[in-house]
């Protein structure tokens, strides 16, 4: 009797697990947009620190995008569980926030070129400047990045939990599934992160180790800035796509158009389906972007009117 108790709850867990990875394996289709913006996103803000700090800096910044989830993920099935109508307008705001931070890049790209430089310099010089407090100084990148984590993750959870939801009411399983999506996106995004950060140092070690030569080396070296770039592009556009599928996947008029659209470009409509969803991300993040501009335009007008009037 105890043999046949044992053998169905080995039975029962394999069942769990099972049903947990196929789960995770929804959930991870439906977060991969985002999670190649996390990773792009936390390789850029852990850029600029000595190379002997880079991966504690990096750890520290792991250890806090765990925490969050931690965090995140009872909220998101208290709020699937009492609120589940909040699900879709919190998806939409972080849909809206993704599509402006998208377009503030670009902005900031083409139109404070010369403020870019200097934040960047600043920061190369604060990393070598025995004067700056580097304690303070990463301390201060760690909590920077963690907050963004935060916002990223939040998304990456509600998503999950929407996509496994429309498969299964099991809470059981829904909780697996976002623990396993969880530890997969930090466990990815980090080991990533490090092994990018570190490709530079790769490459001098192994140019010294050879004398100066090592083709390999070199290659390395050289590499390391434009995989950096490439994933800031990568992480904007990742942006766009991601923002803008929210809103065409939430909004019915938008999903409907957008479904026409695409099955009348035929081999294309995949294509045809990303790049509408990125083109609204585009237009959403916009008109964001020109509103608060517009707002900051005008708040100091008002405060100068002001301060005359008195």
């Amino acid at each position: 009797m105890a043999g046949t108790s044992l053998l169905t709850l080995i039975d029962d867990i394999a069942t769990l697990l099972d049903d947990v990875s196929v789960m995770t394996k929804v959930a991870a289709k439906k977060t991969a947009g985002l999670i190649g913006d996390d990773l792009a996103v936390n390789a850029e803000q852990v850029t600029g620190f000595g190379a002997n700090r880079e991966l504690p800096v990096i750890f520290a910044v792991a250890r806090g995008a765990m925490i969050n989830k931690v965090i995140l993920i009872p909220a998101a099935l208290l709020i699937s569980a009492f609120l589940p109508w909040l699900l879709v307008p919190l998806l939409l705001v972080g849909g809206a926030f993704l599509a402006y931070e998208g377009a503030h890049k670009v902005h900031h790209k083409f139109f404070h070129k010369d403020e870019e430089k200097r934040e960047h310099d600043e920061l190369r010089q604060a990393a070598r400047d025995e004067n700056v407090d580097l304690v303070a100084f990463e301390k201060e990148k760690i909590k920077g990045a963690i907050r963004t984590d935060f916002i990223l993750s939040a998304e990456i959870i509600v998503i999950a939990l929407a996509a496994v939801a429309e498969q299964t009411t099991d809470f059981v399983t829904q909780l697996g599934a976002l623990i396993a999506i969880s530890v997969i996106v930090v466990v990815g995004v980090y080991g990533l992160v490090a092994g990018i950060v570190k490709i530079d140092d790769l490459g001098l070690k192994l140019i010294k180790k050879n004398d100066g030569e090592s083709a390999l080396g070199s290659f390395l070296l050289n590499a390391s800035p434009k995989i950096m770039k490439g994933l800031g592009i990568f992480g904007t556009v990742a942006m766009f796509l991601v923002g803008g599928g929210i809103f065409s996947h939430n909004i019915a008029p938008i999903e409907h158009l957008f479904h026409n659209l695409a099955n009348a470009a035929g081999p294309l409509s995949g294509a045809l389906r990303y790049g509408l969803d990125g083109l609204l991300g585009v237009i959403i993040g916009a008109i964001i972007v020109a509103l608060l501009s517009l707002v900051s335009r005008i708040k100091p007008a008002k405060d100068e009117a002001a301060d005359g009037a008195a």
